[in-house]
C-alpha cells in the first residue's frame, strides 16, 4: 500500500511540473515529442519507486526506424506505465474515453494523438478503430492491449477484431509483445503493488504479407504473446487436452505409451 501511494504522490506532482515545461515546448516546437518524453520519465521513475524491476526483451528484433502496431496482454494496471516507455517511438494507444477528462492528463493525451475508446460501446468501439487507423496512416505507431481488459487470472482472455482490423487495413507489421510478472505485482481488483521483477518480451515483427487472413493473424498474434507466458498461464493446446484424456484412469489401459505423448 505505501509503495503505491508513494508511486501515485510522484505522478500527482510530477505531472504539472512536466506539464510546465512540456505544453509551452510544445506549441513552440509544434510537436509534443519534449512532453512526451517527460511523462515517459515519470511513469519509469513511479514505477521504479515501488520496487518493481523491469527487463526488456527482443527490443533487436524489431526496426525501430519503422511503425508498428504493438499487440499485448494485458494483466495489471502497470502494465502501460512499464511498456510504453520501453517502446523506441513515441507511440499511440487506445484508452478509456474517461481519463479524457482528467486535468493535465486528458490535454496530454490529446496532443499526443492517444485514441479514446468507449469499451461498453460497439458503435464508439469503430469510431475508435477508425481514429487509430487515422493515426497509424500518420506514422505514429499504435500499441493496443488486445484483450481489451485486464485478465484476473493471468491467462489470455478472448481477443478483440478490431485490432486486426485496423492491422489489415494499414498493412503496417504487427509486433506480438508479452508483459509478464506484473500480475504478481500488482494483479487485477488489487491496490498494493509488490517488488518484483517484469519481463517484457517483444517477438519477431509479423510482416503484412504473411498476414493471411484476420483469424489467421489473430492466431498468430496468439501463439506469439502466449510463448512468452509461463507454463503455468498457458492454455492447454488441443493436443494437450487429448493427451490428458488419454492418460485418465480407465479410458484405455492398454494404449500404448508411445500414443500418450
Amino acid at each position: 500500500m505505501i509503495r503505491t501511494t508513494i508511486m501515485l504522490l510522484f505522478w500527482t506532482f510530477a505531472a504539472p511540473v512536466a506539464a510546465l515545461i512540456g505544453f509551452p515546448l510544445a506549441f513552440i516546437m509544434g510537436n509534443v515529442r519534449v512532453l512526451y518524453r517527460l511523462f515517459m520519465w515519470g511513469a519509469r521513475t513511479g514505477v521504479w519507486l515501488t520496487g518493481v524491476r523491469v527487463k526488456a526483451v527482443g527490443l533487436d528484433r524489431f526496426d525501430h526506424t519503422r511503425s508498428y502496431i504493438f499487440m499485448t496482454n494485458h494483466v495489471s494496471n502497470l502494465d502501460p506505465p512499464i511498456q510504453i516507455p520501453l517502446i523506441p517511438r513515441q507511440t499511440s494507444i487506445m484508452v478509456k474515453k474517461e481519463l479524457f477528462k482528467v486535468p493535465i492528463l486528458g490535454r496530454s493525451m490529446r496532443m499526443g494523438s492517444l485514441v479514446p475508446v468507449d469499451r461498453g460501446n460497439r458503435d464508439a468501439g469503430i469510431e475508435a478503430v477508425k481514429a487509430a487507423k487515422a493515426v497509424v496512416e500518420k506514422g505514429l505507431p499504435m500499441t493496443i492491449y488486445v484483450e481489451g481488459k485486464r485478465s484476473f487470472d493471468g491467462k489470455l482472455l478472448p481477443f478483440k477484431k478490431g485490432p486486426f482490423y485496423l492491422a489489415m487495413e494499414c498493412g503496417v507489421p504487427v509486433v506480438p509483445m508479452t508483459i509478464v510478472g506484473t500480475h504478481y505485482a500488482m494483479p487485477k481488483a488489487r491496490y498494493a503493488i509488490k517488488p518484483a521483477e517484469v519481463r517484457v518480451i517483444f517477438h519477431q515483427p509479423i510482416e503484412p504479407k504473411d498476414f493471411g487472413s484476420r483469424e489467421c493473424l489473430m492466431e498468430k498474434v496468439r501463439c506469439a504473446i502466449e510463448s512468452g507466458l509461463p507454463e503455468e498461464y498457458r492454455h492447454a493446446s488441443p493436443i494437450a487436452e487429448k493427451t490428458t484424456r488419454t492418460e485418465a484412469p480407465g479410458e484405455n489401459p492398454e494404449q500404448p505409451p508411445i500414443a500418450r505423448a
